[in-house]
Order: C-alpha cells, then structure tokens, then sequence
C-alpha cells in the first residue's frame, strides 16, 4: 500500500501548513497567553483542516457515555493515521493522548501533540516506558483526560483487534479514575488507503468501567475486560448500523 489517499492529505495542505505550524509554535512557545481550551480547539482546527481533506465523515455514537467529570481515560483499537483524529474531534473538550515517539516528532503531529498535552512514549526503552506512564498517570490525577491506543500500533489490521499491551494499563490504576472503551471502525479508510472515494467512519463509546469494577484485577486481567467490551462492540457493528451524530 502507497497511502495515497494520506499523501494527498499532506500535499494538499501546504498553505494551511504554513499558517497553522507558525500560530501552533507560538502558543506552545507562549502557553501562558492561551487556556487549555483555546490550545485544544486550535489543535481541533487543524486536525478538522486534515479530516476534510481527507474527505472523511465520523458518526459518532455514545456521547452519552462520556464521563461529565475529567479524569478519565479512553482506551481505543488503533487502525491507521486517522483514529485520534476522529476520537478528539468527537470528543469535543481537551483530552491529550499517549502518543508514539515517532510519530509525535514528526512535522505536524508534533505541533497537534503539544497543542492537545499530548506525551510521547518511546516503546522500544523500557525506561522511557515507564516514564511516560508515570507522566499521563500525574496528569490524568490533576484532571486531565487522556487516549490511549492498547494495542501500540497497527498494521492491516482493519476492524480486526489486535494484541494488547497490559502495561498502559497502569495509568488508570495509578489515577484511579474511570475506563472508557472507545471503539473506531472502518477508520483505517481514512488516511491508510490508495482510493479518493468520501469515506464515512464510526466511533463509539462504550459504557465507562468505573475504579470499583477493576480496582481488584491486575493489569493483564484489566487489559482482557477492556479488549472484550471492545470485541463485543465491533461484532454488534458488524451486525448492523446505529443512528448517530455526524462529525
């Protein structure tokens, strides 16, 4: 696969670039002059500029689900390029996202990680490992909401799940706050295909796993819960189409 579609993503976008990456420099350079708020929504901004260019559609399902309170943790199978992409937009209030080292450093992505509070993790130090996890379990106790993605990374894995990594799992029993399941389907179509067609996506969120339910369970039995209300919630999409909230 080429990755056409996200190729022309990128391409396509050189204006906005040369306008966005200067204004996002500055406000992470100057963070006191602008709110959490106001950084989230500029990032939005700019991930809402990809999404069009992408000519992607997410239906949102659940919104119901998400906790009112912050502090929570939305944990999610990975696709491709475009699962955080729908899952912040959707989202709709600030929430940063455990983001891999790679990716977060390159252009762009490294502007929209700082903007959303995003922390890099590098999965091949296990000390760097560690590090990261310590850093979103602090940040989600003073608050702030947080994505992770279980399974690490993706390949061609499509709305198939994948294995997942217990260790991540430590940032909800450290902060001891509530698990939200979140499910992206037919994500991949968006920017980790070689066609131009619209591409309609979904996100759900599941029914939050609260610190009472998972307080007594380790990590890999922790992992297994979420991963089973995921399963379950792709084999019911499999199944059949929910009405929901366009995006």
């Amino acid at each position: 696969m080429i990755n056409l579609r996200f190729k022309w993503v990128v391409a396509s976008s050189l204006f906005y670039v040369m306008y966005a990456v200067p204004k996002a420099n500055y406000m992470l350079k100057h963070k006191d002059k602008y709110t959490v708020e106001q950084r989230f929504e500029f990032a939005c901004h700019i991930m809402n500029h990809l999404r069009k260019r992408a000519r992607t559609t997410t239906k949102v399902y659940g919104i119901e689900n998400i906790p009112k309170e912050d502090g929570f943790i939305l944990y999610g199978n990975h696709q491709g390029k475009y699962d955080a992409l729908g899952i912040l937009l959707s989202l709709g209030r600030p929430c940063g996202v455990l983001w891999e080292k790679k990716q977060a450093e390159r252009f762009l992505s490294r502007q929209v990680c700082g903007l959303v509070g995003g922390v890099p993790i590098d999965l091949s130090d296990i000390r760097a490992k560690v590090k990261a996890i310590k850093e979103v379990t602090d940040k989600v106790k003073e608050g702030q909401n947080f994505l992770i993605f279980p399974e690490g990374g993706y390949t061609d894995n499509h709305n198939e799940l994948q294995e997942f990594f217990g260790g991540c799992f430590a940032c909800s029993q450290g902060s001891k706050g509530p698990i939200v399941p979140v499910v992206v389907y037919d994500s991949y179509k968006s920017m980790n295909s070689d066609t131009f067609e619209k591409v309609t996506t979904q996100v759900h969120y599941l029914t939050p796993i609260p610190y009472e339910e998972y307080k007594e369970l380790k990590k890999p039995e922790i992992s297994e819960l979420v991963k089973s209300h995921i399963a379950a919630k792709l084999e019911e999409i499999e199944s059949g189409e929910q009405a929901g909230k366009f995006i």
